[in-house]
């Protein structure tokens, strides 16, 4: 007599089917000790809402006949989350993230505000997730597992930068140079590279990053900016001046 799920919350409240034989008009499912809702009633099911209850409990179900053999059923408390290994990411979505915390092995969905992703389940205490496409700005972040959903998290989408100018565009192959970057979403920078090269830099604003240049090889170099959104490429953007000689 199989019985479907096989665990629920600890606070009740999970539709569960049993299923068998001569269960036509049952009059009792018991968990434990506790008595379960029945929903509905076939000669070969019935299904149930779950009481309430903790650890495992033995399943009967009683018709005028007798009461059936029991089936172990496994109450599990809701999931709590301790951390997101990452906070914010590209609108398109499609980065994987690792959720840390407890109660997770029977995690089933997690969502980032309305929209869902099915997570894999690394472990009791870590599950990942591939972030699925959402809307500029914070959303909160859901785990649901057989013990319920745990919420506490929040995630940012992030769209992708754009540059629309560089203040000076050329400079010394020496390096040294300030440059001002303007553009959009510009906040959550992470790198600058001319010509391939990281720059040192700091974040202005969300439209200003300033970073000065590295040493380089006279001529066009493209300049990379990236964040948390992706990355953007000022196609020879900046130009190294080679010194005079004599």
């Amino acid at each position: 007599m199989p019985i479907s799920p096989n665990q629920g919350s600890t606070g009740g409240g999970t539709t569960v089917t049993i299923t068998g034989t001569n269960l036509a008009s049952a009059t009792a499912v018991r968990f434990g000790s506790k008595l379960a809702t029945i929903t509905a009633n076939t000669a070969t099911s019935v299904t149930v809402t779950s009481p309430s209850g903790s650890g495992t409990v033995q399943v009967t179900v009683t018709t005028a006949a007798g009461t059936s053999n029991p089936l172990d059923f496994f109450y599990v408390g809701a999931p709590f989350k301790s951390a997101l290994s990452a906070v914010s990411g590209p609108s398109a979505g499609g980065n994987t993230i690792t959720i840390t915390g407890t109660g997770l092995s029977s995690a089933t969905s997690v969502a980032f505000g309305a929209n869902n992703a099915t997570p894999t389940v690394n472990s009791d205490s870590q599950v990942s997730v591939t972030v699925p496409a959402g809307t500029a700005g914070t959303v909160g972040v859901s785990v649901t597992t057989a013990g319920g959903t745990n919420n506490g998290f929040s995630y940012t989408y992030v769209d992708v930068p754009t540059i629309t100018s560089l203040t000076p565009t050329s400079g010394s192959t020496a390096g040294g140079t300030a440059v001002t970057i303007t553009g959009t979403q510009l906040s959550t920078t992470q790198s600058v590279t001319f010509g391939g090269a990281a720059a040192p830099f700091s974040v202005v604003s969300a439209t200003s990053v300033s970073a000065v240049t590295p040493p380089g090889t006279a001529g066009d170099v493209d300049v990379v900016l990236t964040t948390s959104g992706g990355s953007v490429t000022e196609t020879a953007g900046y130009t190294y001046v080679a010194g005079p000689g004599i």
